[in-house]
């Protein structure tokens, strides 16, 4: 055995054979390499992009029902856009349904129903909640059937009230 086969010397010897790599892997490194820069690019000019702006603000009143929608977590039992939970309805659109509207919105959080508890709400928060929920069924459909898809990647769906 030579002296450079032991201690420091032997793994000196072991990174420089790690770098003697055949030419199939240095190309795939490469094309790696290529990829993860077209990865980054394409997220930078995603995420700086100023062209999309949300177009609906909640109002004080609202937002005072969405903090109240989260407090209480109605999303474990109901769904807006369809994301939430399974037990309850989907009320994205509950406000503007010609059978629902606000009067039925207010009777579900006076009494609720055999799923659903009695939260005690008083006045002002339910308000506060059935403003929320104006605000969301103002937004746009659930399902969404008229959605078109930007070559940037951001998603164009129908306003229910688009000025």
């Amino acid at each position: 055995m030579s002296y450079l086969e032991f201690g420091y010397f032997s793994t000196f010897k072991a990174r420089l054979q790690l770098l003697k790599m055949p030419t199939d892997t240095k190309k795939y490194i490469v094309i790696i390499a290529i990829l993860i820069a077209l990865f980054l690019v394409y997220n930078y000019i995603i995420y700086t992009n100023e062209g999309y702006t949300a177009k609906v603000e909640l109002s004080p009143m609202a937002m005072e029902g969405q903090l109240l929608w989260q407090k209480n977590n109605c999303w474990s039992c109901h769904q807006l856009y369809g994301l939430g939970g399974y037990l309850g309805p989907d009320l994205t659109n509950v406000y503007s349904h010609p059978d629902k509207g606000p009067v039925y919105i207010n009777a579900f959080l006076n009494s609720g129903v055999k799923t659903m508890p009695q939260f005690h709400f008083n006045e002002s928060e339910k308000e506060a909640i059935i403003e929320y929920l104006r605000i969301i069924d103002k937004t746009g459909y659930y399902p969404i059937f008229d959605a078109s898809i930007e070559p940037s990647g951001w998603v164009n769906i129908k306003y229910k009230y688009e000025d």
